[in-house]
């Protein structure tokens, strides 16, 4: 249903600019990364987490879908310069689908105060990192049959002490990220 009141237009063009620019700052954080075997190490767990934070559950998951949908469509959004739909289905699609359960959680726990402290923060971000890395780890040992020990050793390990380093960041950003989008606004 199209907005009919004034404030429901500008709540809906609100929730527009917001998934606009949370998808451009997943584009972005994909193009940074560290290649390796299966999986590229990137800062897009990062802008995942904080975008569920800031946003919260609801937008913060719509964010993650039209991130999706326009990788889906071709537009060259993941790691490297890639769209299309072989990220989805490839060694990559657990933790690509991982990131809307991550971004839901964090957003459902920022949502309840968790946002509100730099140590209850950096716990729902490590919530939602667990949801990325089980969710990837899943997909290879069981969607793509590398087996439990091979997806532990390519999809797992390498990226447990980055996803700690990224929470402690995140979750000492998010002041400067809450004042710049006030998801109550």
């Amino acid at each position: 249903m199209w907005p009919t009141r004034p404030g429901e237009t500008v709540g809906a063009l609100r929730a527009f600019v917001l998934v606009a620019l949370g998808t451009a700052l997943l584009a972005l954080s994909a193009k940074v990364n560290l290649p390796l075997p299966y999986v590229p190490m990137t800062l897009q767990t990062l802008v995942v987490l904080m975008i569920g934070a800031a946003y919260g559950w609801r937008l913060g998951s719509a964010t993650m879908i039209a991130y999706l949908a326009e990788g889906a469509l071709g537009l060259p959004v993941f790691a490297g310069p890639v769209g299309g739909i072989a990220p989805l289905v490839g060694p990559t699609a657990g933790y690509l689908f991982g990131f809307i359960a991550a971004a839901f959680v964090t957003g459902w726990l920022a949502e309840r105060g968790w946002d509100r402290s730099v140590v209850l923060l950096f716990a729902a971000m490590a919530v939602g990192h667990i949801v990325i890395l089980a969710a990837g780890f899943g997909w290879l040992a069981f969607g793509l049959g590398l087996g439990a020990s091979k997806a532990w050793q390519v999809g797992l390990a390498p990226f447990i002490a980055a996803s700690l380093v990224k929470n402690a960041l995140g979750a000492t950003l998010m002041p400067a990220a809450r004042r710049i989008v006030d998801r109550r606004g």
